[in-house]
């Protein structure tokens, strides 16, 4: 049916234009955006669009996802739907009755099918918001049980509703009922029976401009709205990192050059294509450490502003003017804190999470380059630690000649090319914090009970970085990893064994961004290879360390994926599989000490490490296992706090040294 053409169109060519003109208003201003490219690859970037976007991978991780995804993919097939009846009514006898039988009679099961489970799907969110919210659907500046929500929810129901009382009625006017159309001919015979019965005709009509007049809200409503993802989220995925692991990208130091994003402008393009895809689920801000801790940092708050700041101050960029409302400032929508930006342990669960793979950590490094790099301006405890970083490239200005003695009482020779096959590349906390020591000189024991040909290279090695360039030293970095990358190639270094997971992560992968691809492993992937071909044999089972919890490292597990080695490593040197922390893998919590944060206190709300450790003690373990330094000193300090003197902390080389040590 076509109640009035006209009408019709002179409705809809409007909110068309309207749609368009929003559309371009606000993706136009992503051109404001630093050039990057997102376009190579275009294979991959297809197969993970049709994987992500479109299979919804991430999306169903979470059980309510499933929900989303029905509501995903009934709107990609009444887009079909939604075509046909915008035809029907602007074209006049223009109806999908015109195809093949079968495939007509299809399309309208699939309709009747999709718009069905559609209605419950949206049911279940009303129900969400309003009975079940979970409390990170609700940010500072947007709010579960907002009027936009409701609305959009309230609109896609009007569809569905309008949708079966139009063919409802139009079945019962002509005294049909479909076998391809169950729910309408329910419907129809709901209308047949009820006082509508005499006004079936007028009540279709009803039901099709109702349809009609929702739809054109929504079509405007759409590009203004934060729904804007619907239209943005599938490119996002399309435009992706293609990375494993979210790296910094590499400054380029010359006079005249600005560093970091301290105003809006500063971003890529992509950065601003993020804040228009989010779609504002929360998962980022309920895994978040910080925010999970009370701190300031919230992820998704952290991308609002973003779109917040540059709608508001776009014009002026366009004018050449300075934008008015600041980037980096007091508490505000469209502002980011310092406070805000400092709290971030970079430890990835905001990227893990992000169903569309907005980027949130990356923007704050960049935030964090600035304000170290243009405004010197960063905690003051940082100031010991960059001042001990440039003068002897280490956190605590220990003087180079002692990163060998931990080996004092052992026989450790150089790093030699051609007669050394691995650099035990020992790090920081391995050279001088007096508790790891104990775990290097576990790793190098075990290498040379397996016959590990190793060197290491004393009063040579220099940290690696990690630290600084997370917090946004990047010029202190940049000058640390050239040097590194000289003294590696001077030496012939090609494989190297790290014990720390930031040294493994730095080496590994931000170091090829000075040209030089390493063989970098860590000691959880060694051990657990080095049991595995019998190298390393076990005389007992640590009986002594009793139950034994295993923590993952961030760096070691969601920047570079290395979850299985460490169990197996545990499990063939206990005889058991360790016990698994609530949030474990790819959900882990992080230690707190990660992106720098090792090195500053928490001044606002509770602190990471001690939520992490209670998430232990739940397990009643009575050994920690960790793989990083900086887990190691977390989890030893709050179990301090807690006064819980029975559960130890170990390395994952210190028990299995203990194994094999008999």
């Amino acid at each position: 049916m076509t109640p009035n053409p006209i009408l019709f169109a002179a409705l809809l060519v409007p909110a068309l234009l309207f749609f368009c003109y929003s559309l371009w208003r606000r993706l136009s201003l992503v051109r404001l955006g630093q050039p990057e490219n997102r376009f190579d690859q275009p294979g991959v970037r297809i197969h993970e669009m049709l994987l992500y976007a479109f299979g919804q991978k991430r999306v169903v991780a979470k059980p309510f996802g499933i929900n989303h995804f029905v509501i995903f993919w009934s709107f990609m097939v009444l887009l079909i739907a939604n075509g046909a009846f915008i035809l029907e009514g602007l074209i006049p006898g223009f109806s999908l009755e015109a195809l093949p039988k079968p495939l007509h009679q299809s399309l309208m099961l699939l309709f009747d099918l999709v718009s069905a489970a559609t209605l419950v799907a949206i049911t279940l969110s009303f129900g969400r918001r309003l009975i079940f919210k979970p409390d990170y659907l609700d940010s500072r500046y947007v709010k579960a049980r907002s009027f936009e929500g409701f609305f959009i929810l309230s609109c896609i129901a009007l569809l569905m509703l309008a949708y079966f009382g139009l063919h409802g009625a139009l079945l019962a006017v002509m005294g049909q009922s479909h076998s391809y159309m169950p729910v309408s001919s329910f419907v129809a015979t709901l209308l047949k029976n009820s006082p509508l019965a005499d006004q079936l005709f007028p009540f279709a009509t009803w039901s099709w401009w109702l349809h009609a007049g929702v739809l054109i809200a929504f079509i405007c409503f759409l590009p203004v709205s934060k729904h804007m993802h619907i239209i943005t989220a599938i490119p996002n995925c399309f435009l992706r990192n293609l990375e494993p692991v979210s790296i910094p990208t590499r400054e380029q130091f010359a006079p005249g050059n600005s560093y970091g994003v301290g105003k809006i402008d500063d971003f890529t393009w992509k950065d601003l294509f993020d804040s228009f895809s989010c779609t504002e689920c929360g998962r980022c801000q309920a895994a978040c450490p910080a925010n999970a801790t009370g701190k300031s940092l919230n992820p998704r708050q952290v991308v609002h502003s973003l779109k917040a700041n540059l709608m508001a101050v776009a014009q002026e960029i366009r004018n050449g003017k300075t934008p008015t409302k600041p980037l980096i400032d007091g508490e505000g929508e469209g502002s980011n804190t310092e406070e805000t930006i400092w709290s971030c342990t970079t430890c990835g669960a905001c990227l893990e999470q992000c169903p569309v793979f907005i980027e949130q950590m990356p923007k704050i490094i960049k935030m964090r380059r600035y304000l170290v790099e243009m405004q010197a301006s960063f905690p003051e405890e940082l100031l010991n630690l960059f001042e001990n970083m440039e003068g002897r490239s280490n956190p605590w200005g220990i003087a180079p000649t002692e990163r060998g003695k931990w080996a004092s009482t052992m026989n450790v020779t150089p790093f030699e090319q051609g007669k050394t096959e691995y650099l035990f590349y020992v790090g920081c906390a391995g050279s001088f914090d007096s508790r790891q020591k104990q775990v290097t000189v576990a790793i190098a024991t075990l290498l040379d009970a397996a016959g590990i040909s190793w060197g290491i290279l004393g009063k040579d090695e220099q940290c690696c970085g990690d630290s600084l360039r997370r917090l946004g030293n990047e010029y202190a970095f940049d000058k640390m990893a050239q040097e590194n990358v000289r003294l590696f190639q001077e030496r012939g270094v090609k494989k190297i064994i790290t014990q720390c997971p930031h040294c493994f992560s730095t080496l590994k992968n931000d170091y090829r961004q000075y040209g030089i691809e390493l063989e970098v492993i860590h000691h959880g992937q060694l051990l657990d290879q080095l049991m595995s071909e019998g190298k390393l044999k076990t005389t007992n089972q640590g009986e002594a360390l009793g139950r034994i919890i295993f923590h993952d490292s961030c760096y070691l597990g969601r920047h570079n994926n290395i979850y299985d080695q460490p169990r197996n490593a545990l499990a063939q040197a206990t005889g058991k599989q360790p016990l698994e922390f609530e949030r474990n893998r790819n959900q882990g919590f992080c230690c707190g000490g990660g992106g720098g944060r090792m090195w500053l206190e928490e001044h606002t709300g509770s602190r990471i490490n001690i939520n992490r450790v209670e998430e232990a003690l739940a397990k009643n373990p009575d050994t920690v296992c960790v793989a990083c330094p900086y887990c190691l000193t977390m989890f030893e300090d709050g179990l301090k706090d807690k006064q819980s003197s029975q559960t130890k902390v170990k390395d994952l080389a210190e028990i299995i040294a203990e194994t094999v040590r008999g």
